[in-house]
């Protein structure tokens, strides 16, 4: 959701008067009118609001999808007759098992390179120690240092664990036994069935990490929003509001028919209870002065002599320097301004 512009009709001194926009927060003159002066307006048509002292944020309110972050489909390894598979809507914890082809379980293992070759002893590299990693969390790590290399005992620890898994007891691992992902998986979908005749990469689940990300299709022209490690508030659907911060930004821009946007990922503060695939409404702050004096928008005087002002109810007109546009005020600089003062606005 975008803001359009912002249309502020203001009153001159003596013979001028003007029509202001603001687009973006920078404001325009538009047009400045000669002729007889014009007359002081009545009372009945104008109102007055206080110069005040604060924070003023520029915040712009965008739609997100709340569900879980890094989705992924899991592909058969070996091929042979699916014998067990996990449902939808459950969680697989490291050394637990996702689907059995034949009565073998593959098991998740935890960590960010998947298995592409089979690990045994003489191999090295990072897999190695995050094969190591796993079988220590798992309990098979008596007298095993985690390294980049697969030694005799490496090899032992994966023995143990084999006899635990009811696999064939060889001392090497490969994608016929292990699995890997990021962390917990949660089931959004089984692909196949108890019984199906599977092939290697075959489509067996669809899985999802239970990190709870919102997700933003953000315009592209809002891009300037949204700033990795930023902090923002949302809105549940119960009205919950809670903080959260800018976990990823997209570097690739989408085109569709009608738009062209930039995906956008925050991270939630706090409990989201059992809600997923939910909207939600995320409030970016692009920018903010601290401490700064702040009229409504629609107090502003475009001058004849080019420039700004406020008017106070005695008739005085102070020149002011607009700042930052935020949430229908004005950060306002000048002489003569300060905390607490009224100046004229247009009456409602």
């Amino acid at each position: 959701m975008r803001r359009g512009p912002v249309l502020a009709a203001v009153a001159g001194t003596g013979a001028a008067a003007a029509l202001a926009v603001v687009f973006g927060g920078e404001p325009a003159l538009v047009a400045a009118f000669d002729g007889d002066p014009a007359p002081t307006p009545s009372s009945a048509t104008l109102s007055y609001a206080e110069v005040t002292r604060g924070d003023l944020a520029d915040t712009e309110t965008v739609d997100g999808m709340l569900a879980y972050a890094d989705e992924r489909v899991l592909r058969a390894g070996p091929p042979g007759t699916l014998t067990a598979i996990r449902g939808k809507g459950t969680s697989v914890r490291r050394g637990q098992t996702l689907y059995t082809v034949n009565r073998r379980p593959v098991t998740l293992f935890y960590g960010k390179i998947p298995l592409y070759r089979e690990l045994s002893v003489g191999v090295s590299g990072a897999d190695v120690a995050q094969l190591e990693r796993n079988l220590k969390a798992l309990g098979h790590g008596a007298g095993l240092t985690v390294d980049d290399h697969f030694t005799a005992v490496t090899a032992a620890a994966v023995a143990r664990w084999q006899a635990g898994r009811n696999l064939p007891v060889t001392g090497a691992v490969d994608a016929a036994q292990v699995a890997v992902l990021p962390g917990t998986a949660w089931v959004k979908q089984a692909e196949a069935q108890v019984g199906d005749p599977v092939s290697a990469g075959d489509e067996l689940l669809v899985v999802r990490s239970t990190r709870r990300v919102v997700t933003i299709d953000l315009d592209l022209a809002d891009q300037h929003l949204a700033r990795k490690g930023a902090d923002v508030e949302m809105e549940l659907p119960d009205g919950t509001r809670l903080k959260g911060e800018i976990s990823k930004v997209g570097v690739v821009a989408e085109v569709s028919e009608d738009s062209v946007t930039v995906d956008v990922e925050v991270t939630p503060h706090g409990g989201t209870g059992d809600l997923r695939e939910v909207p939600v409404t995320v409030d970016l702050r692009s920018e903010t002065r601290e401490d700064v004096l702040s009229v409504p928008v629609e107090a502003l005087l475009a001058l004849r002599e080019g420039g700004y002002g406020v008017r106070t109810p005695q008739g005085d007109v102070i020149a002011v320097k607009p700042g930052l546009f935020a949430g229908g005020r004005v950060e306002v600089t000048g002489a003569g301004l300060s905390e607490g003062m009224m100046v004229e606005v247009p009456a409602s």
